[in-house]
């Protein structure tokens, strides 16, 4: 007899939580651990892997506690992830050989250059469906083996092992250094420039381009895997020997919980970035407008199901520098409070490209800009500003996704934290002018991962379930005028070109 409950880890760019679900989907106890943003240089990103494995540990454990429940009384546990940080370990000690290099890290601007200067831009395009960008694994990847002393040495041994969070989470959970699994799914792999999309397989030309020994590399599976990765292994939470089941990239899984499994479905995700997937079917539908082809999951030996995507780099965490840099609200909630005090932006716009523009414009020369200031400006203004910013840039998204599928959005799903923002989701219907609607577990993300861990074991026996666990919380209708809508975004479009080629790339 199955247990009654289902686990997800939730390991994202600025926490690590775990989450519970019961068989209807509902939430049934969670627990969070921020943990430390290494900035060491203007442009660097990193984590800690060791601190991102000691919050694993914690939340699972204080997730359990606070709900009365043990590791029997889950019947799987799915693995949710920021998706192309890069991480290096010694596959014999378990010891990182370098700090994850987040996802928003821009040290790999010259190699991602170089790689358009000389063709082998439209070979990683046409095999992986991104462009070479600061914002993927491989990159990164590079940069370490070439920088960091003895990595290349330990990799040729085989003792040095990439994997993105996911890989990191799950070899420790079943093992570590002695026998952890060393996988990755298809989504994360299709995150890296690394796998062919078509063969869901390590490719030996693109590893070429990096210099990346394959064995480096974990095998590569499906999001929902009936026959488990692993078992968890150790003490505490970890010693009922939970069967590992599910993996997805954060977006993916969103796309998961918020049941966008058919095509022409399509969600936004607002946490640290801004993440718009379009389901596109069993067919690989190549942009020409500046978005991401990716595997949006693939069922046990089911064929693929692929995505549209577009990524921005900056919505969440420009309101976290509103807090933390600029010292203008104490808390994300006072964004929208403060926002509330004007009608408008008053003619400010806010660019965050710092970490240069991801999708459509794919810029690592631009920089963040605030622009149209007066002495009138308040604040106020800015925070307003701020919030609209998530908005626009998922409107540049939008637009691209209709010129490049023939699809035009009737209804937006959303989740992530952002949603709480009344305001903000309000200003996103105004923006594109369709109507925005948030799911009762706003929290997808980890929903999608317990779903994908879920199916596999047979708690969940068919998709059909999955959609009828899905339920309204809200929904935000347009409210601007064609004409503000138009005059608003003409006035983005300006402050974003203010925002180019102001970094000199190699």
């Amino acid at each position: 007899m199955l247990a009654d409950f289902v686990a997800a880890i939730d390991q994202g760019t600025t926490s690590t939580r775990a989450m519970i679900f019961d068989h209807s989907g509902r939430e049934v106890g969670r627990h969070q651990l921020e943990h430390e943003q290494l900035l060491p240089r203007a442009g660097w990103v990193e984590h800690n892997p060791v601190e991102i494995w000691e919050r694993t540990v914690s939340v699972l454990a204080t997730a359990l506690n606070n709900t009365k429940l043990g590791a029997g009384d889950l019947a799987a546990l799915g693995i949710t992830n920021q998706r192309e940080t890069a991480l290096v370990w010694d596959r014999r000690t378990g010891r990182p050989l370098y700090n994850a290099i987040v996802w928003q890290d821009t040290r790999t601007d010259s190699i991602a250059a170089a790689l358009d200067r000389d063709g082998r831009g439209d070979v990683i395009r046409r095999k992986a469906g991104l462009p070479p960008a600061t914002y993927f694994s491989a990159g990164k990847l590079q940069w370490i083996l070439e920088n960091v002393d003895g990595v290349r040495a330990a990799a040729e041994r085989g003792d040095a092992i990439f994997g993105t969070p996911d890989t990191w989470v799950l070899w420790n959970l079943t093992g570590g250094p002695h026998g952890g699994a060393h996988l990755t799914d298809v989504t994360n792999a299709s995150r890296t420039m690394l796998m062919d999309l078509e063969t869901l397989d390590w490719d030996d030309e693109l590893l070429s381009f990096f210099g990346i020994p394959r064995q480096m590399l974990p095998r590569i599976a499906s999001s929902s895997s009936p026959e488990p990765y692993g078992v968890t292994q150790g003490a505490g939470p970890l010693a009922g020997a939970i069967p590992v089941t599910g993996i997805l990239g954060d977006q993916q899984a969103a796309m998961v919980g918020q049941v966008c499994l058919s095509a022409g479905e399509a969600k936004n995700t607002y946490g640290t970035g801004n993440f718009l997937l379009l389901n596109t079917g069993e067919q690989i539908v190549r942009s020409e407008n500046g978005l991401l082809t990716t595997v949006c999951f693939r069922f046990a030996d089911a064929k693929p199901v692929y995505a549209l995507e577009g990524s921005i780099a900056v919505t969440g965490s420009a309101i976290q520098w509103l807090r933390d840099q600029l010292g203008i609200i104490s808390g994300a909630a006072q964004s929208e409070a403060l926002a509330r005090q004007v009608e408008d932006n008053g003619g400010v716009y806010f660019v965050p490209a710092f970490s240069g523009l991801f999708a459509p414009y794919w810029r690592s020369d631009a920089r963040g800009a605030i622009v149209g200031l007066s002495r009138f400006n308040t604040n106020a203004h800015l925070a307003r500003a701020a919030l609209e910013a998530i908005c626009y840039q998922s409107r540049d998204v939008v637009d691209a996704m209709a010129a490049d599928s023939g699809v035009r959005l009737e209804v937006l799903k959303v989740d992530g934290g952002i949603t709480a923002n009344d305001l903000c989701m309000q200003i996103q219907a105004d923006v594109l002018g369709v109507e925005v609607v948030k799911p009762v577990v706003a929290e997808t993300t980890a929903l999608g991962a317990a779903y994908a861990a879920g199916l596999a074991v047979g708690f969940w026996s068919d998709p059909d379930e999955l959609r009828a666990n899905w339920q309204e919380d809200k929904r935000w209708a347009p409210e601007w005028t064609d004409e503000q809508r138009a005059t608003g975004y003409a006035g983005w479009q300006k402050a974003v070109q203010r925002t180019l080629d102001w970094v000199d790339v190699e």
